[in-house]
């Protein structure tokens, strides 16, 4: 986590904790000016708070921030390009299938090897082995 804090700095994105109504976390853009906002109150362990502040740093990273009135702005498309970051950032292909070699070969054992949630494993796995983030249709 410490280089997505040092990712964050040299690119100038805030990072600010606080309380959220319906989010664990968001981020935004004011005047080429990034933002990442995180609420700890709703976050439970430290693998949250690595995946959810990668996930946020790759809408910043990809200018992939979506437009909540508008009705021609498809959100999933900007959701999809922040997880593939977010990925990218977190978990190497080769990273991935160095743990495989060595044995972590369930979902819960590659997520505890890589300190990353169950779920962001999952989309992991999808991304390397086929090419998308589908994790319904896979697991």
């Amino acid at each position: 986590m410490k280089t997505l804090f040092g990712y964050a700095d040299k690119n100038n994105i805030q990072i600010e904790y606080g309380r959220l109504p319906e989010n664990k976390s968001i981020s935004f853009s004011i005047t080429d000016e990034d933002y990442v906002i995180i609420d700890y109150s709703l976050l439970f362990n430290q693998k949250e708070e690595g995946v959810h502040l990668a996930h946020e740093l790759g809408h910043c990273a990809t200018g992939s921030f979506y437009n909540l009135y508008s009705p021609l702005d498809i959100r999933m498309k900007h959701e999809i390009r922040a997880d593939k970051w977010a990925i990218k950032h977190l978990i190497s292909e080769e990273d991935l299938d160095a743990a495989i070699t060595n044995g972590y070969t369930e979902i819960w054992s590659l997520a505890e090897y890589f300190d990353v949630t169950e779920d962001f494993m999952k989309k992991v796995v999808c991304w390397y082995t086929y090419g998308n983030l589908d994790t319904e249709l896979y697991f």
